[in-house]
């Protein structure tokens, strides 16, 4: 059995912490084992709180004047109170998730999170928040998120500035190519067809050749010339001889 100077020191300790944490959960518990018992505390200690089984007349005196003072009443039967100082919502986590695995064993009484009492029900909202930790996580991930786009936006700049310069020179140098290209071109195509032209023209023989295909069309047109004999000639002049006759 402690002794009243144990028991003032056991109080002292208590009033302490519970003085410097932000939430406290009041728990119950039947037929616990050892090993049960050890694993709830490890859950605990891993949430980064407290955990102790205490007397209710120790339990009331220690959480007089301070935030916890309202869970009083709950202070009847076993009880054991976890408390912290750090993120409540990690502890409402262990503890909820305990609670859930091992409920032929523990019964939440109540809890305290930053002066207010909240039940079972409250306590699985809790739970289901994102950490302190989470938040600040997605916090730095939006962050640098943003932080990054701005960076891409601001290299993007300067580097599509300089694939359009690019561009504009390329589509200059090849306009300038075929300008200085044109004139070189046209004098290759011209001497081309200067070569080429005395293959495709008529040859000189055939030139010969056509005025005499040409030919009968001359003899046609002198043909009537060759028509008229020379008897016709004199017979029409037999006429002009006759005129002695009348005579």
């Amino acid at each position: 059995m402690k002794s009243r100077e144990t028991k003032a020191q056991d109080l002292a300790a208590l009033t302490d912490s519970l003085a410097n944490s932000t939430s406290a959960m009041v728990v119950s518990f039947t037929g616990l084992t050892v090993t049960k018992d050890q694993e709830f505390r490890n859950s605990l200690r891993e949430a980064g709180a407290e955990y102790q089984v205490v007397k209710n007349t120790l339990a009331r005196i220690a959480v007089k004047g301070t935030q916890f003072e309202e869970a009083t009443e709950h202070f009847k039967g076993v009880t054991a109170i976890a408390w912290t100082k750090n993120d409540p919502v990690v502890l409402s986590k262990a503890i909820s998730k305990f609670m859930k695995e091992n409920a032929d064993i523990y019964t939440f009484k109540t809890g305290v999170v930053d002066g207010k009492l909240v039940d079972l029900a409250q306590l699985t909202t809790i739970a289901n928040l994102p950490s302190k930790e989470e938040l600040i996580s997605k916090l730095l991930y939006v962050l640098n998120a943003q932080a990054q786009r701005i960076v891409t936006v601001i290299n993007a700049v300067p580097r599509d500035l300089a694939v359009v310069i690019k561009q504009i020179g390329e589509q200059e140098g090849r306009a300038a190519g075929e300008v200085s290209a044109t004139p070189a071109a046209a004098v290759e195509e011209s001497v081309a067809e200067v070569e080429a032209a005395p293959a495709d023209e008529t040859p000189a023989a055939e030139v010969e050749a056509a005025p005499a295909e040409d030919a009968p069309a001359a003899e046609a047109e002198a043909a009537p010339a060759e028509e008229v004999p020379v008897a016709d000639e004199v017979e029409l002049e037999v006429p002009a001889e006759e005129e002695p006759a009348a005579e």
